[in-house]
């Protein structure tokens, strides 16, 4: 049977990607987004052209009461779940200073960002422990943010959140390493999507300025195929690692 993976924040950009990039390399996959609108069905079709069984579960990540219905829609598809793509996530309303943030700023980023994502990976796990032997490679790929080690000041409450993920990359590493399920942690960098939008006239600069070594922006289908390949257990020895997809922006330089 095809490996089976639930991705959350599945309906465009950098989810759409990871979508993909899963059906291309045999999964099935069930995808869950806060609505179904024109993307969902963009998403489904042209997963299914690359030969996957596809869901939709309509959730949000923030609401804990939904993470069990998210978890079945990948179930539903045969029965388990292999892998589990934490994708889902916001920035924050406006960015500004630190000094300023408010508590309900504060409260929305780390509510979905942190508390969803780890919630859902509690609830998924407990259900990949309970499942007999598995036949293919089990993992947890959570997607965090160049982010989660460099500063950005004006929207903290985001790099609080991602820096938060990044350690509860590793303990879910410890946790579920001796069942053979891998925790990786993908770090994208300048990703061109709707959360970067905003602030493309500033990032096409820096690019242009040599940023980054590899000077572009990356693209969605970038961070798909590294998740595709953590997925599909191409690094079996590797776990509660951070895998930066950033063109080398994290690379210190004088």
């Amino acid at each position: 049977m095809k490996p089976i993976a639930l991705v959350t924040g599945g309906n465009r950009g950098i989810g759409r990607g990871i979508v993909l990039a899963l059906a291309q390399r045999g999964f099935d996959v069930a995808f869950a987004d806060l609505a179904e609108v024109e993307d969902t069905q963009i998403t489904r079709d042209e997963a299914a052209k690359r030969g996957a069984r596809v869901a939709f579960a309509v959730g949000d990540i923030a609401d804990l009461a939904q993470h069990e219905r998210l978890v079945d829609a990948a179930y539903a598809l045969g029965g388990r779940l292999d892998v589990l793509v934490n994708n889902a996530g916001v920035s924050v309303a406006n960015r500004g200073d630190v000094l300023d943030v408010s508590p309900e700023s504060f409260d929305r980023v780390l509510g979905i960002n942190l508390r969803g994502t780890f919630f859902l990976s509690q609830r998924a796990a407990r259900r990949m422990l309970a499942d007999p032997p598995p036949e293919h490679h089990r993992a947890i790929v959570t997607i965090s943010s160049a982010n989660a080690v460099m500063v950005s000041p004006d929207r903290a409450e985001y790099c609080f959140s991602k820096a938060a993920l990044s350690m509860m990359v590793r303990i879910l590493a410890m946790r579920l390493g001796e069942a053979g399920i891998a925790a990786y942690e993908v770090r994208p960098g300048i990703v061109r999507t709707q959360m970067t939008r905003v602030a493309s006239e500033k990032y096409d600069r820096l690019i242009a300025a040599g940023l980054t070594p590899l000077s572009r922006w990356g693209e969605a289908q970038d961070v798909g195929r590294v998740v595709g390949a953590l997925a599909a257990g191409e690094l079996p020895f590797v776990t509660g690692e951070a895998v930066h997809v950033d063109g080398g922006l994290h690379i210190h330089r004088l």
